[in-house]
């Protein structure tokens, strides 16, 4: 299936790229997609434990099981007050 990522504010200068398409099999979980974006976009592996990751309007857990043309966006922790 493919998954549409889309990268927010540092991440997407960590990435080199604002979004990308990834392929995944069959009942792939975010916590799946996310360690396969971290592999392609090494920079962004320090992150991993803290991004915020969203499918559609919606932020899910890890454990989500995306669907076929998903539109996933990876956004850095929240800082500030």
């Amino acid at each position: 299936m493919r998954i549409n990522v889309t990268f927010w504010s540092y991440f997407r200068d960590h990435a080199g790229c604002s979004e990308t398409v990834v392929e995944l099999e069959t009942g792939a979980t975010l916590a799946k997609l996310h360690e396969i974006v971290c592999e392609q976009f090494p920079k962004l592996a320090g992150a991993r434990n803290s991004a915020l990751k969203a499918v559609g309007m919606e932020y899910e857990s890890d454990d989500f099981v995306l669907s076929d043309g998903d539109d996933v966006s990876f956004f850095p922790p929240v800082q500030g007050g």
